[in-house]
């Protein structure tokens, strides 16, 4: 293999996997480095290079195929595991100890990918969406860019107006929603998705909006909407008329095809999209059920999820309360 092949292969990689490879040959100091310095620091010596690369790319398509298809988990024996207790589902619960913020490889993966395209951030709900986007709006200002976050909700919206506020100051952030039209010529702008791509329509017609001008980045945030029957439309419209210029950021938990989002993406938009994607949850799920008589219990046997609807087996307290809420309701619709 050449150092040619070997750089390709190392541009490939995944940001996340490239800093670890980075950290593990050039130290800890090879994090404060740019992706270019980064590679150069991994090569090296070409011969002593090339195992570790290898083995960085075989942990990639490892981590890629759990994505696209997790190995089914052992099945849970509900004969031998005891049921949780409420305590062990209450666990943990809480406002957690404070400590320094360090971001997560993914997030500065998708700070550096939109350095040179659009971005799909594709991760599960509390892993960190926000910081990428508030940190992608701190650099787009810094450029004297405009920035547009969108969102499907009016409700959200208003959410985001007054976090953006309190994050960057209330000079420099507006709001345009149906009902609402606050310091409309602010550098940052929050809105529903139906107003900007009514924005970009007039834009088209040759109505152009000076905002438009300079606009250096569009966050579309809950983008599985572009799913939706109705409303996906309007996501749709709003990508294809979106300015070269701008860079698109796509935030979701939940979008079932990212890949041929992002290859959509790329097939009509000027710069590549890249995808940045992994499941692993944060804060973990666990699910309760609580009786109209105020008696909670975890609603299956284990304290977390079940790893598939499969494996799902219900708590024996969960059943009997299930059983005594249909014995009364049932009781209540005979005597009426």
């Amino acid at each position: 293999m050449t150092r040619d092949d070997m750089e390709r292969m190392l541009t490939e990689l995944p940001f996340r996997l490239l800093r670890r490879l980075a950290r593990t040959v050039a130290g800890p100091q090879a994090l404060r480095m740019e992706k270019r310095r980064m590679i150069h620091a991994i090569m090296g010596d070409s011969e002593t290079a090339l195992p570790r690369v290898e083995a960085a790319i075989r942990a990639w398509q490892k981590e890629q195929q759990v994505i696209e298809g997790t190995p089914p988990p052992e099945a849970v024996s509900p004969t031998k595991d005891k049921a949780a207790a409420l305590g062990a589902f209450l666990e943990g619960i809480g406002v957690p100890a404070g400590r320094p913020f360090i971001p997560d490889d993914w997030q500065l993966e998708a700070l550096e990918e939109l350095t040179r395209g659009d971005v799909i951030v594709s991760v599960p709900t509390g892993s960190g969406k926000t910081y990428v986007a508030v940190e992608a709006t701190r650099r787009a200002m810094l450029e004297d860019r405009t920035v547009v976050y969108t969102s499907p909700l009016k409700a959200l919206s208003n959410t985001k107006f007054t976090e953006f506020q309190k994050i960057f100051g209330a000079d420099y952030v507006g709001i345009l929603t149906g009902d609402r039209r606050d310091n409309p010529q602010a550098p940052i702008l929050i809105m529903t998705t139906e107003i900007l791509r009514n924005l970009l329509y007039d834009a088209a017609g040759g109505e152009i909006d000076v905002r438009l001008d300079t606009l250096g980045l569009v966050i579309l945030d809950e983008s599985q909407f572009l799913a939706d029957p109705e409303r996906g439309v309007v996501w749709e419209e709003t990508i294809i008329f979106c300015p070269s210029q701008a860079r698109l950021l796509l935030l979701s938990a939940s979008i079932g095809n990212p890949q041929e989002l992002a290859a959509w993406l790329t097939s009509i938009r000027p710069t590549p999209c890249h995808l940045v994607r992994h499941q692993h949850r944060s804060v973990p799920l666990r699910a309760g059920y609580l009786h109209p008589n105020g008696k909670l219990t975890p609603l299956f046997r284990t304290a977390a999820m079940p790893p598939s609807p499969s494996q799902a087996v219900l708590h024996p307290e969960a059943k009997r309360l299930f059983t005594q809420y249909e014995d009364d309701t049932l009781h209540t619709r005979r005597s009426g």
